[in-house]
């Protein structure tokens, strides 16, 4: 049976003072059922958020406009970490309790499992994206990435050349995939067609590269745990930069690029959201709804960021006021 949480959840919707048009314009929160652990957080395709209930074992389903809540099983032993809305519509999960890619179908809810070979053993499922092509792509913290093909159900995992951290992954606008690794510190770009991974390295030794996302342009930003940093690499110059987060101790986890290319970054650090305008190169605070709210992912759709509060078991959005 289906968990259903029916709490009216918000804090309050307000403006945040001193925050520029080109920023956020107000923030609702949302309550979820006690333990949740929200880790990431997707738009679904019909105005609903899903998130990885990962202490739960399940895929939570809010509706924002009702504030209701359900939690749907996904499975044995299930622990998800990351959830991606797929070109089909679908929620495809890294879970990696089950060491398992998972669909779930929104239309009929039928939950589908593409467990991974026995043979690699515990990978520590992370995160997923699509390629041009519609293929599913996943990394794994114990040192492995892999590729599913939805349509035959073809599966194949490869090892980092690097060995244990791919963390982070994204696709760029033409369709290209590149990861992250947090305990190799180093960039890599996916090679469609053998699946061979490019390693790619930050001007930052040590960085720690957690997180990344692509912006219009194709230049990728990347969330540097160990070195509190916000970095951008452009692979059509091979250009770096990079830009200290404010505070005194930041630690960068979630990045994320909206429709108009502001980066979102937050930060455990100081406990804080920020948002970067690559054309003024300045940093817009916002602080966090709640201490220790340890946001691990952002997403969001035109007019929207979603952030995951994992410490606080609550979804919060920030409406920017733009709709495209």
């Amino acid at each position: 049976m289906h968990a259903l949480f029916s709490r009216l959840a918000l804090a309050a919707t307000a403006a945040f003072i001193a925050v520029s048009s080109a920023f956020a314009l107000d923030r609702q929160v949302y309550e979820l059922p006690q333990g949740a652990r929200p880790h990431d957080v997707a738009p679904a395709p019909d105005g609903k958020v899903w998130y990885t209930a990962q202490r739960k074992g399940a895929l939570g389903i809010l509706d924002p406009h009702t504030g209701n809540v359900r939690e749907v099983p996904l499975g044995p032993r299930s622990a998800p970490h990351g959830v991606i809305q797929g070109p089909d519509g679908a929620a495809w999960i890294t879970d990696g309790g089950q060491n398992a890619i998972v669909r779930f179908d929104p239309k009929t809810e039928e939950v589908k499992i593409w467990r991974l070979p026995e043979d690699i053993g515990y990978t520590n499922l992370n995160t997923g994206a699509f390629d041009r092509n519609g293929v599913h792509w996943f990394t794994g913290q114990n040192g492995i990435y892999g590729r599913l093909d939805p349509k035959t159900g073809d599966m194949k995992v490869f090892k980092d050349p690097k060995g244990r951290g791919p963390y982070g992954i994204a696709s760029t606008p033409d369709g290209e995939i590149y990861y992250v690794s947090l305990a190799g510190s180093h960039l890599a770009k996916i090679d469609l067609e053998t699946g061979d991974a490019k390693v790619i390295e930050p001007p930052t030794p040590n960085q720690g590269a957690r997180r990344v996302w692509s912006d219009s342009q194709g230049r990728l930003w990347i969330s540097e745990w160990n070195s509190g940093q916000l970095s951008m690499h452009d692979p059509k110059s091979g250009d770096w930069r990079a830009w200290k987060l404010p505070g005194e101790q930041p630690r960068a986890y979630a990045v994320y690029v909206d429709e108009r290319n502001t980066v979102w970054v937050s930060d455990f650090g100081s406990n804080a959201i920020h948002a970067f305008d690559p054309r003024t190169e300045a940093f817009t605070t916002i602080p966090k709804s709640e201490e220790g709210a340890n946001v691990r992912q952002i997403l969001g759709r035109p007019g929207e960021v979603w952030l995951p509060e994992s410490g606080a078991d609550r979804l919060v959005v920030i409406r920017t006021g733009t709709t495209q």
